[in-house]
């Protein structure tokens, strides 16, 4: 099994900030894998830091937790929102991360994800979190 983490995170005007890899197509809620000696949060807070150069101004908080939808479905996440996000600077695209920005809810990337669009989705309405990714 292997344990990662996606964060919602908002800016004070409500936007949310989404990435694109350069190794899958389409626009992600930034995360990744929880590295060894390291809690969820502060994987959280080090993955906001490294895809998009993001300050935390309070705790993330855990909303769900998820079965990864792709093979070979070991893969567990626990997803976070975090509220009043700063950036410090712009992200710069490199090997992992080939665009990044905030994105008001009604206005998202034509080609977002299914999982982001369920989560974001989940939060918008409070309906129930779906298991899977």
């Amino acid at each position: 099994m292997t344990l990662g983490v996606r964060a919602a995170a908002f800016d004070p005007a409500g936007r949310v900030f989404l990435v694109r890899h350069t190794y899958l197509p389409g626009w992600y809620l930034p995360g990744g894998g929880v590295e060894r000696g390291e809690t969820a949060v502060e994987s959280v807070v080090r993955e906001l830091g490294e895809e998009g150069n993001l300050e935390l101004a309070e705790p993330p908080r855990l909303v769900s937790i998820h079965l990864g939808r792709q093979r070979p479905r070991r893969d567990h996440i626990l997803f976070y929102v975090c509220r009043n996000v700063r950036q410090t600077a712009p992200k710069r695209s490199d090997r992992e991360i080939a665009a990044s920005g905030f994105f008001a809810p009604d206005a998202l990337p034509a080609d977002a994800t299914p999982g982001t669009l369920r989560r974001l989705e989940e939060l918008r309405s409070e309906m129930p979190a779906d298991p899977d990714w």
